[in-house]
């Protein structure tokens, strides 16, 4: 639930400044989601590294994938490559959209540790799932923006 009240709060409190001081970067909803999403995407990457969650994080990887440390290694490089290169203009499109394919990727796992009861356990599948909806489309804001 943490990411989706980094998400909520960065996001707005960027517009709201936007909207405060006028014109300029943060005076538009993709580039506030942009931060936004960057915000989110360097708390869940930290979970990649950072024990506790990094062993729950290992425990959702599917048993018939290999060498699952590794795996959650190169997501949290991902994600946080993701948020970099979101906040960086001439790569937010590009950025958004790897992203929403990485989301998609990493959902199975999101599945499985809900059936299973495996790793980050604070969430039950529905929610899961409307989170990854609420990521993803967050992503398209910044895509369409």
């Amino acid at each position: 639930m943490a990411p989706l009240v980094v998400l909520a709060v960065v996001t707005a409190t960027a517009r709201l400044i936007g909207w405060l001081i006028g014109p300029g970067w943060l005076d538009s909803w993709a580039h506030a989601t942009a931060l936004g999403l960057a915000a989110m995407f360097v708390l869940t990457a930290s979970a990649h590294f950072l024990q506790p969650r990094r062993d729950a994080l290992i425990e959702m990887v599917p048993p018939r994938l290999p060498n699952p440390p590794a795996l959650v290694t190169l997501t949290g490089v991902l994600e946080a490559a993701g948020a970099v290169g979101l906040l960086i203009p001439a790569t937010a499109d590009l950025a958004a959209a790897c992203l929403i394919a990485l989301l998609l990727v990493m959902f199975p796992a999101n599945v499985r540790a809900a059936r299973a009861d495996l790793g980050i356990k604070t969430m039950p599948l529905p929610l899961r799932t409307l989170m990854q909806v609420v990521l993803i489309g967050a992503c398209v804001v910044v895509l369409v923006g």
